[in-house]
């Protein structure tokens, strides 16, 4: 054997060695300090240095989700459905999505739009399943969607001998498809309960169906039911973290997220971009995440600066444990898992959470949005009550990822949660012609008030030219509003 291959194995040995034991980034450092903390992994990050752009940034009117007058606001009057008793129950009704086509416009499906959306009871935190509303196409009222119920029949899950869908509690975000062959194709995350003593810590799975919709009259859709219901993708712990590594050895401080599944097509291939965490591979958690000089940009003095202030600061522990990343999968044609790919951009030592994962091509550019929460951050200056519609840019679907606006701001909010215009789960959806993408998102959090449930809360447009972005003034459109002409 000769001495450079002799070296190179070495090299691997003492990689695995170090990721085996724990010792990870840290322990590669203590070898080889300088490539370490320049480790880029291979895709985009959204850095600390972008990230403290943003306090000052976000006071600029083009940033900031418009208010709303809350006398004005509706209930969706048809989000209702009985409970168990039979007694008529008004739901929650929080993220939502349209129906799409493969260019991520909204699609008309026999004359109508089709929004899928999570709904629940009021009183009950889990009681989350996927219904589907629907609205004929060029009506834009609130009075105008219709209620064809929830998708999913309770025993739909044991149907396909799915080991990780019979163990389903709740069903969570993701995305919906019109078909070359005119099928609506449901992407959704499959969430399993929580009961740590059997080994269940609140698995999420990308999951997809073909949902059979009808049209038994004029004015009427209908769920006739759903077939291939299967899993897609749980985590393969090198690229995406999986929740054993997170929750596995007893420590439920993590924040592990593998959801909202985001179907894209590109030249012929099926995609999901999703909400995940990193792997092993792709630049896990812990202490020895904060040497990696990559996660934070600007120069030497200010990675150095910033590395001593979270060592020695109270945001030390949410630090370590943010890994938050947009991941990607391909897909076989039958919807299938076919390929893992590495992340499209990833938040490690800024959050855990960048949820919504969104993203579609405009003007021969391909822009990936994600929705945020300040609670879960560890950006000074920003606080528990900020929310934000974060955005990037590629000439490409795998990029790289530049952020939008120089920081990644695309939208803020900073309402009180029990305000009843507080609202998240922003969503930007590509019109057919034109510069702007109507924002859609909920109203009002869960079951604080007797006659005011979770609604669709009034879109609005934001124009994007280039790498900048900013809300069109004066553009507040109905609740639930998906198409302008």
């Amino acid at each position: 054997m000769n001495i450079k291959k002799m070296v190179r194995q070495a090299t691997a040995v003492t990689f695995t060695a170090a990721l085996l034991t724990g010792g990870g980034a840290s322990a590669l450092a203590k070898e080889d300090n300088s490539k370490n903390y320049k480790e880029d992994f291979g895709f985009s990050h959204i850095t600390r240095a972008d990230m403290m752009k943003i306090p000052e940034q976000q006071k600029s009117e083009n940033f900031q989700v418009p208010s709303f007058d809350a006398s004005t606001i509706k209930n969706i009057p048809t989000a209702n459905t009985v409970d168990e008793s039979g007694n008529a129950l008004e739901l929650d009704v929080w993220d939502s999505w349209p129906l799409q086509n493969a260019d991520g416009t909204v699609a008309e499906y026999n004359g109508y739009h089709i929004v899928f959306a999570l709904a629940g009871d009021p009183e009950k935190g889990w009681d989350t399943f996927v219904y589907m509303f629907y609205q004929k196409v060029g009506d834009t009222s609130i009075d105008s969607w219709k209620n064809a119920g929830r998708v999913f029949k309770n025993s739909d899950k044991y149907v396909s001998n799915d080991p990780i869908l019979n163990n389903q509690a709740e069903e969570w975000s993701g995305s919906a498809t019109l078909t070359k062959e005119g099928k609506v194709r449901l992407f959704y995350t499959n969430r399993q309960g929580w009961d740590p003593a059997n080994n269940f810590f609140g698995k999420q799975t990308l999951t997809t169906a073909q949902v059979n919709v009808s049209k038994p009259d004029a004015d009427t859709l209908k769920v006739d039911g759903v077939e291939d219901l299967k899993s897609i993708f749980d985590g393969d712990s090198k690229f995406y973290q999986n929740v054993d590594q997170a929750f596995g050895e007893g420590n439920y401080d993590d924040n592990h997220t593998l959801r909202d599944p985001h179907y894209v097509e590109d030249n012929g291939h099926k995609y999901l971009v999703f909400e995940a965490n990193t792997g092993t591979e792709t630049g896990y958690q812990g202490e020895q995440s904060l040497d990696i000089r990559t996660y934070y940009g600007g120069n030497k003095p200010f990675f150095e600066a910033e590395k001593s202030k979270l060592l020695s600061g109270p945001k030390k522990s949410l630090a370590t444990l943010a890994n938050g990343a947009l991941g990607i999968i391909e897909l076989n044609d039958d919807y299938s898992l076919k390929k893992v790919m590495k992340p499209l951009i990833a938040s490690n030592t800024v959050t855990d959470e960048i949820e919504r994962a969104n993203l579609f091509e405009m003007n021969n550019k391909w822009y990936l949005f994600t929705d945020s929460r300040g609670s879960k951050m560890t950006i000074d200056g920003i606080g528990a009550n900020d929310v934000y519609m974060l955005g990037y840019v590629a000439d490409s679907l795998t990029g790289p990822y530049k952020p939008l606006n120089k920081s990644g701001l695309v939208l803020h909010m900073d309402l009180d949660p029990s305000d009843v215009t507080w609202t998240y789960s922003h969503f930007a959806i590509p019109q057919a012609k034109g510069n702007n993408v109507v924002i859609t998102s909920y109203m009002t959090n869960r079951g604080l008030y007797e006659d005011q449930q979770s609604t669709f809360a009034p879109s609005f447009l934001l124009n994007i030219k280039g790498s900048k972005t900013s809300v069109v003034k004066d553009s507040v459109l109905e609740q639930g509003q998906l198409t302008v002409n």
